[in-house]
């Protein structure tokens, strides 16, 4: 059976969707990494933030990729805080339900296009770095790590190590 994947910006109404992508993705990748309390906070957090991000006019953009029009990953990037001139992916997240389909590649070809469209010549993500399957990913579609390392607080007082990965864009 063929599996018709689209990318398509997201508006504010979709604020719902991405927040269920991206709890059901932390569920699933993410809990042995928290505490069972600060990690229930932590999904009620990304679940409800995303219709105030998507509201807010910026610089950001928010892409959705969908399997046969489920919205089933999504992708937030915009221009670097740290390098004004890069672009940094801040989010890149697939439902579970969705992980080998082929739909977060489609997402990340579309997210590529839409940012060298906007005339990047480098992109850069930070990804845990105790979270094999996205380093992979990411590698895959020709990341390679900076090596430089962070430790990232999410809000518990426990840091975590992340990975930067950069893409240059020819």
């Amino acid at each position: 059976m063929t599996v018709n994947f689209t990318v398509l910006p997201a508006s504010p109404t979709d604020g719902d969707v991405i927040g269920q992508i991206h709890a059901a993705s932390w569920r699933v990748a993410y809990a042995d990494f928290f505490s069972p309390d600060f990690f229930a906070q932590a999904l009620h957090r990304r679940r409800h933030r995303w219709h105030d991000v998507l509201a807010e006019q910026s610089r950001h953009t928010a892409l959705l990729g969908a399997a046969d029009s489920r919205p089933l990953a999504f992708s937030y990037f915009g221009p670097s805080p740290a390098r004004p001139d890069e672009v940094e992916i801040f989010g890149f997240y697939g439902h579970p339900d969705g992980w080998g389909s082929g739909v977060a590649q489609a997402l990340m070809a579309g997210t590529l296009t839409a940012i060298r469209e906007r005339g990047a010549h480098r992109i850069h993500l930070w990804t845990l770095r105790d979270t094999p399957q996205s380093r992979r990913f990411y590698a895959k579609h020709g990341f390679t790590e900076s090596g430089v390392v962070r430790d990232f607080d999410y809000g518990d007082g426990n840091p975590l190590q992340q990975v930067e990965y950069a893409l240059p864009l020819g």
